[in-house]
């Protein structure tokens, strides 16, 4: 038999129809290389500006004032909190809602104009190292220029090879910089987000091409039911991997644990949760696997980026930290980074606990009506 040019563009066509009548399919070939590009050209960014810092002064002169106005004009810094005292600093530091402190102490400028190099205290949440390195870098050229105006006259004698302030610097929860107590931590949150939401993703489109979902349908079991009964077996699976990821974070790589192990593995639990039921959902909408597997990687893959996984999420534009809030991993990593470099406890943890809980509810009210619709 001779190769048939009739037979092999009807053959063209036919995978053309499939690929038309398979939508969800047609709209990942589009839309998976559009967000790629969208959010690696607009959202992506390995040099945060603009860090939220608090300010803790005793001071009140003008070289306090110059030295301020210095670190917001570089870009890195961006005074939000004037702390009124060492316990609102920290506690800034301890919910994240700051990237840096600075601490200017009493007589901060008499000392400087008697050339007694004042200290100023920065203290910076090097969490993640990768958010704070290039603003801690700055602060070495504000220091020296950000008193050179002011320095002139009789005071030009200030200005001598060494800089007029002393500068120091105390990376918290991470004072030497490890990537690993960043990245491990992390590994966590995007492990059980593959995993989990894969998993189950599968696990009623495989019944459904196996014969054996019209079996369930047929039983008296309820919506609610079958969503939550299909979870629990995987709870499990999740948290062995979790132990396992524990275990190695803690003997391999070292990263201590400053916080409560129990709070870690309830926190652990409302995560996996979530996945779990945006899994069985995405199994709800699908008609086969190929389609649960393609909208597990369509989630997946903006997870990663806006999470401030892979890259600061201070250095993302405000829209793009918008939708990563939307998504429980970006709060998740706060969550265990918090527990195990920070010690933070439940009061400190509950504002990125109950985003979580809140997609949670929001993704069974999804799955619920469209697994009714299946029912139909």
């Amino acid at each position: 038999m001779s190769f048939s040019w009739s037979r092999w563009v009807g053959i063209i066509v036919k995978e053309f129809i499939q690929l038309k009548r398979d939508r969800l399919t047609f709209g990942m070939i589009i839309g998976i290389p559009v967000l790629q590009l969208i959010l690696f050209g607009y959202a992506i960014n390995s040099d945060p500006k603009r860090l939220p810092t608090a300010v803790l002064s005793a001071d009140s002169s003008v070289y306090s004032r110059s030295v301020l106005a210095a670190m917001q004009t570089s870009g890195y810094f961006r005074i939000e909190h004037l702390a009124a005292s060492e316990q609102e600093v920290e506690e800034l530091l301890a919910h994240g809602r700051v990237q840096f402190a600075v601490t200017i102490p009493e007589n901060f400028g008499r000392k400087l104009v008697r050339g007694e190099r004042p200290v100023l205290l920065v203290e910076a949440d090097a969490a993640d190292p990768a958010a704070i390195g290039n603003a801690i870098a700055a602060l070495a050229q504000i220091s020296v220029s950000s008193l050179a105006r002011d320095l002139q006259g009789p005071l030009a004698e200030l200005n001598p090879v060494l800089p007029p302030i002393e500068l120091r610097v105390h990376r918290r929860y991470n004072p030497e910089g490890i990537t690993a107590y960043n990245i491990v931590p992390g590994l966590l949150g995007t492990i059980l987000t593959m995993t989990m939401v894969l998993m189950t993703g599968l696990a009623m489109t495989r019944e459904r091409e196996r014969g054996t979902f019209e079996n369930l349908l047929s039983t008296p079991a309820l919506p609610i039911e079958v969503m939550t009964g299909k979870i629990v077996p995987y709870i499990l699976i999740g948290l062995i991997q979790v132990s396992l990821i524990i275990v190695a974070a803690l003997l391999l790589f070292e990263v201590p644990m400053q916080g409560n192990a129990l709070l870690l593995y309830f926190v652990v639990l409302i995560f996996i949760a979530a996945n779990l039921t945006l899994g069985i959902t995405f199994s709800s909408i699908a008609r086969n696997q190929l389609q649960a597997m393609q909208m597990t990687f369509f989630f997946f893959l903006p997870s990663i980026l806006l999470s401030g996984f892979m890259f600061p999420f201070r250095g993302m534009p405000e829209w793009a930290q918008w939708l990563g809030s939307l998504l429980p991993l970006t709060h998740f990593l706060v969550l265990v980074r918090g527990i195990m470099l920070k010690g933070n406890t439940v009061a400190e943890l509950w504002p990125q606990i109950w985003p979580i809980l809140a997609f949670m509810l929001a993704v069974i009210a999804i799955g619920l009506r469209f697994y009714k619709r299946t029912l139909d």
